[in-house]
């Protein structure tokens, strides 16, 4: 998530940071090399200006000049006026007025609306609501089909249009069975166009006049940088917004549309989609996400996604019988996939203080995972629990169920048996664990 900006940020504000002392020109000279990152980054000129300026004119007063550490003061501004752009202080997500509250979605089609609205269900589904899914988008081939099927993966109602139905009486018919049923929110998913229309805008204001919208949130694709500025302006004219949600943002390396959103329409993002699961939306945190940006890491939102992730109870289970049974494959498999929970490597690794400067190749790192969980799936439960019983014929049948090679099925063991080992010396398998045989990784064939 947004590496090219991050990486050319990081070291256009390295040489301030490994300065002994400021002057208004390498401040100027470094201020420079940050405008082009961010209009590289295709974040609004007007926005890229704007976070520049504020910089310089805080950076070259006296107070940064003549402090002990002029570089780190600099960065703390850039900082600061990162936030700002990005929309300012954190704010939860909450809908408020009288239930059920309706959450109309818009913005252009192929930006994930559908989609966001199952991983909405799922949002509010997790904090104790009820939500309905309605699928006022009756046009778009399938798209009913699409979203009863997140429906049902989320375990949530759906109401469903009919192909070529008045999406008006689709949403009232949703917010009429919301009241009968106790629903709450009713979120409506509405149809997009390859471009913004007078068709398009009228039947989102004909919606909106039929039923009591809560709360509309446009639905900006990540990946389309400076575009959306253009895009939140024009449904900004026609419809009362609340705010935006950005897609995708896994996979935009470049940052702009999150940066132009808040500083040049004042639409504030609300919401961020983070992967393809139904449980990668988060609440936008301006201040996180400047972090990131800037190479600081983000701890805080890797703790909430660990605590998401992992199942405390379960946990502790798992500690108990370690402790009595000693660490097997098969223990080290589930804790695989609890860590697959918190989201791609690479993003995980963006969120580690001070990882950026380390040379770490995620891609590379997540592949070697996947090969990984690809031997141990490739293993009968009794092999993961019992790996002595590995021998030569099973390893090779391992290798090419799981479409490696023997050798990483034999790294793959010894770096086990060295992790076991380690936690036996630590105490933490207890005395009840299972000795394994001497030299049992690569020796035996």
């Amino acid at each position: 998530m947004f590496e090219e900006l991050s990486a050319r940020l990081t070291t256009a504000l390295r040489r301030l940071t490994g300065s002994a002392r400021l002057s208004e020109d390498n401040i100027r000279e470094s201020l420079r090399e940050v405008r082009q990152a961010l209009l590289e980054a295709d974040v609004h000129f007007r926005v890229a200006r704007d976070i520049v300026k504020a910089v310089e004119a805080r950076a070259v007063g006296t107070e940064v000049l003549k402090s002990l550490s002029p570089g780190q003061q600099v960065v703390k501004i850039v900082h600061e006026e990162l936030v700002t752009a990005l929309g300012g202080e954190s704010q939860p997500y909450d809908l408020q007025g009288r239930t059920p509250r309706v959450l109309m979605l818009v913005g252009l089609q192929g930006v994930g609306k559908t989609t966001l609205a199952g991983k909405l269900a799922r949002f509010f589904a997790k904090r104790g609501n009820r939500p309905l899914l309605v699928a006022a988008d009756t046009i778009r081939p399938a798209a009913v089909l699409q979203l009863a099927a997140l429906a049902e993966r989320a375990g949530v109602a759906v109401e469903r249009g009919g192909d070529g139905e008045d999406p008006v009486k689709v949403a009232e018919r949703g917010v009429e069975r919301a009241r009968g049923e106790s629903f709450d929110p009713v979120i409506l998913d509405t149809r997009g166009r390859l471009h913004v229309d007078d068709e398009l805008m009228e039947e989102l204001r004909a919606i909106a006049r039929a039923v009591p919208v809560t709360d509309s949130l446009l639905v900006v694709d990540a990946m389309v940088g400076q575009d959306a500025v253009r895009s939140a302006e024009v449904f900004a004219k026609q419809i009362p917004l609340g705010g935006a949600v950005l897609t995708k943002l896994d996979g935009d390396a470049r940052g702009g549309a999150a940066l132009s959103l808040a500083g040049a329409t004042g639409l504030r993002v609300r919401l961020v989609s983070t992967g393809e699961g139904l449980d990668s939306l988060e609440v936008f945190h301006p201040e996180r996400m400047a972090s990131r940006i800037l190479g600081m890491g983000d701890v805080l939102t890797l703790v909430e996604r660990a605590q998401e992730a992992v199942d405390l109870a379960e946990a502790e289970k798992t500690i108990a019988r370690v402790r009595e049974q000693g660490f097997t494959l098969e223990d080290f498999r589930a804790q695989l996939g609890q860590m697959r929970k918190l989201g791609p490597l690479q993003e995980i690794i963006g969120m580690i203080p001070g990882a950026s400067r380390v040379a770490i190749d995620g891609d590379a790192e997540e592949t070697r995972l996947r090969r990984i969980e690809a031997i141990l799936n490739s293993m009968t439960r009794e092999e993961r629990r019992e790996p002595s019983v590995l021998n030569g014929s099973r390893r090779r049948r391992i290798a090419r169920g799981s479409g490696t090679s023997v050798e990483e099925v034999n790294r793959l063991l010894t770096d086990f048996h060295q992790m076991e080992r380690m936690m036996r010396s630590l105490g933490l398998s207890g005395k009840g664990a299972r000795r394994l045989p001497r030299g049992w990784g690569l020796g035996r064939r």
